[in-house]
Formats: C-alpha cells, structure tokens, sequence
C-alpha cells in the first residue's frame, strides 16, 4: 500500500493572471520548471558558489532527532563553519540541515542573483529563507506556522516533496499545540498497520530540480527529502483567508507561548502527552 497521492502539476511558464486563476484561487500547488531561467542564480547558485560568498559564517544546523522538551521552539541543535558543512554535504550523508536561515541578510550580495517574482501576491521581501540538505535527510511532515503562501526555489540536485491540505488533518496523526504530525511516521515508506488512517488522507507529490519553483498554498503540509544534496530558497506571501491568517495570529501569539510554557512546567511528559493525543485523536476517526 502507498500513499494516495496525485502528481503536482506542471507548466514551463506562467502568466500572473493565470496563476491567480487557475492556482492562487482554488489554491492548488504547481510547479513552473523555468521561472528562474532568467536569474544570474540560476547559473551562478551551487554548493561551491555558496561555500565561496559564506563559508565563513557560523551557520545553525538542525537534525531528525525527536522533539525534545529541553529544545526551545526551532531551536538549532548544533552550528558549523559554512564552509566545513558544505565540505560534510558533499563528502558522505548526512542528517545535518540549515532550516529558515535568512542568508541574504548576512550575505546581501545573494540579492542581487535574483528577482522577486511578480505573481499578483505581495511578497514578504524582508526574510527570504535558505534550506540546504544532504542526501536522504528530511524535514518532518510540516505546516509553516504563519500558514503562507509559499514560493519554493530549488538549486543544485533533486528534492522529492510530499503535499498535504489541511482539510486532510483528520488523517494526518497531527501533534496538538505543535505544526507537525508524529515525528515516528516515515512519509517516504509509511506503515500502514501502526498507522491506518493515513490510507485515507489524499496529497500530492513532486521531485524538484535545479531551478525549477514550486507553489505551496497556504498552511499546506509539506515533507521534503533531499534525494541529493542541494538547497532551496524560499518567498512568502501572508495567509489571504480570513480563517488561515486568524490561525496565524494565535500559532505566532498563543499556540507557540502555550507550547514552551508547558515544556518548562512539565519537561517531557508534555512531549509524550501531545504525541499520544495525536493517535488518539486521529484514531477517533478509524
């Protein structure tokens, strides 16, 4: 048995106004496999090239390991020497990833190798992210806690991406007070035994490649596994449905307070009661 997932769809190119139409409105994902053929990125961005303008910055790396209630809310779990990481990245596998690191801000000359894209939605131009990855790591199957319309740049080498929406929470094994599912599930090669109700969930799937930009709706959950180590840079736009940006306001104000003042108060037994309410609560749907 595998996941029910249907292929992300994809265009060469395309125009704002059918973006808007066709993905934006009924927000539906996509893939635009030539958007930054025209960014001196698109040439210039590798591994090597990012070694040589920050190898030397101290970058905050983050790993697999379960949550931990001694972690603050996404908290690096170590740090690194740019330059001895991408060393690390092309050497051997490696469970190591730099997650939501605003490179541009300390690497301003980044800005000008690209262009923000101009697809009808007003982008927050002040933190474009960087992701980087080796081969076979993973980010746990997420939604961003701003629920933001997400414009997903990818460089160097190929990202194998899982898409959920949140009408499919009921399947999901969501963690309460937290933005990810069970963090036991392995997205690539399920177990449908010890987790049935993921046979009824439906997503969508893509591989992303050099270049190429992927369009995730707001609040989508998303696993990214790096079939080959390379990195993305990720544009952001704000939540646009009333229902998706109230539950921005209480994730960013409320849920993310909540959940570090009950780590402190009950350490790990906070951590091991919210991962029994996700199979618990999604088991009622059995």
């Amino acid at each position: 048995m595998v996941l029910n997932l249907q292929d992300i769809p994809r265009v060469k190119n395309i125009q704002k106004e059918d973006f808007i139409r066709q993905y934006f409105k009924p927000q539906k994902p996509v893939v635009i496999e030539h958007f930054t053929k025209d960014w001196p990125a698109y040439s210039k961005w590798n591994l090597d090239y990012m070694k040589t303008v920050a190898g030397h910055l101290t970058i905050p790396l983050y790993d697999d390991r379960p949550v931990d209630f001694k972690d603050g809310f996404n908290e690096p779990h170590t740090t690194m020497k740019m330059s001895a990481y991408i060393d690390l990245l092309k050497r051997e596998p490696t469970r190591y990833r730099i997650f939501l690191w605003n490179a541009l801000k300390a690497i301003p000359q980044l800005q000008k190798d690209f262009s923000f894209p101009d697809l009808g939605l007003r982008l927050m131009k002040d933190i474009p992210m960087l992701f980087f990855g080796g081969r076979n790591s993973y980010t746990f199957m997420h939604y961003d806690i701003d629920l933001a319309n997400i414009f997903h740049f990818h460089f160097e080498g190929t990202k194998k991406i899982i898409l959920f929406d949140q009408n499919q929470n009921n399947y999901l094994y969501k963690v309460p007070h937290s933005l990810i599912t069970r963090e036991d599930i392995d997205f690539a090669n399920p177990d449908f035994e010890k987790w049935p109700l993921l046979a009824k969930a439906n997503g969508y799937q893509t591989e992303l490649n050099h270049g190429e930009m992927l369009y995730m709706p707001e609040g989508y959950w998303h696993y990214m596994q790096y079939i080959t180590p390379g990195f993305s840079m990720s544009l952001r736009a704000m939540a646009r449905n009333p229902k998706n940006f109230s539950k921005a306001i209480y994730n960013l104000f409320i849920m993310r307070n909540y959940d570090n003042a009950m780590r402190k108060l009950q350490g790990q037994k906070w951590i091991d009661w919210k991962n029994e309410q996700a199979l618990v609560r999604t088991h009622k749907h059995l």
